[in-house]
């Protein structure tokens, strides 16, 4: 093998001596030329970091369907049938009663009508509104949601949960939880932690208010749960959603939405790992 691979050389070598142009315009001694690699894109990198603390937890990962009826994408959240979200101008309709699903709730309605409680889920995937395409809005965005249904869960549950994942994120950081209000949750609380930016100081990013919201949650609506099959009286339970795509904004300094899906490797090269 060494004799032949010598051979192989030498040859080459010879060729190369007797051929005058390539003598004057081959550089054998210029460094091969550096190849991009593809990576993953920062909000999978979220998406995955996420599923692990949660896999961590006892959560397993649930997927559904993208095209949702109204039933499962409004109704059964307890939407009232005259919510500005159920609106043309709000999301984008298929046909009759067929639509984009606006949110990967849906997803937590089809866990629950095929299994009993416990129920521990992660549930991500893409979501599309008629939003304008903006600095911090666009019309199709990932989402990750989080549902858990027991036996005696109680609010106090959900905040120890959702403070440990913070606290896994973003490192040891402070958490704040405010009043808020979602058909499909009672009562419901938006979760904010300590600027990333300025530290709780203040600065353009978190508004001059030190904090940045990236969640909202609550405890399962009876209705919810009802519309699904599970015996309110006997079970509760808590749900939280985010968008990975803020918490990778957040992360990395992000200040456009738009920056995540303009496909400029640029950029994608700077966040790759």
């Amino acid at each position: 093998m060494k004799a032949r691979l010598e051979r192989s050389l030498e040859e080459r070598r010879q060729q190369l001596e007797q051929t005058t142009v390539a003598r004057a315009q081959l550089d054998l001694t210029m460094p091969a030329r550096d190849q991009w690699r593809g990576a993953r894109h920062p909000v999978t990198q979220v998406i995955e970091e996420i599923e692990g603390i949660f896999r961590g937890l006892g959560f397993t990962i649930a997927l559904g369907p993208e095209a949702e009826t109204e039933w499962y994408n409004f109704t059964a959240l307890n939407f009232p049938p005259d919510h500005p979200a159920l609106d043309a101008h709000d999301t984008l309709y298929l046909g009759d009663n067929v639509m984009l699903r606006t949110h990967t709730s849906p997803v937590q309605i089809r866990t629950m009508q095929g299994n009993k409680p416990p129920i521990r889920i992660l549930s991500p995937g893409n979501c599309y509104r008629r939003d304008f395409f903006d600095a911090s809005h666009a019309p199709m965005f990932a989402q990750i949601e989080g549902l858990a249904v027991d036996d005696g869960i109680t609010f106090v549950d959900l905040k120890a949960t959702l403070t440990h994942f913070a606290n896994r994120l973003f490192g040891k950081t402070k958490t704040r939880f405010r009043p808020s209000f979602f058909p499909f949750t009672e009562p419901s609380a938006e979760m904010d932690v300590e600027c990333q930016l300025c530290h709780g100081s203040g600065c353009p990013g978190c508004k001059g208010t030190g904090w940045m919201e990236i969640l909202g949650s609550g405890m399962v609506h009876p209705s919810v749960l009802e519309a699904a099959g599970i015996e309110s009286e006997r079970y509760s339970g808590w749900a939280f959603g985010m968008g990975p795509a803020r918490i990778a904004m957040l992360r990395y300094d992000i200040p456009d939405i738009r920056l995540l899906y303009d496909s400029d490797v640029r950029l994608l090269d700077q966040l790759a790992r």
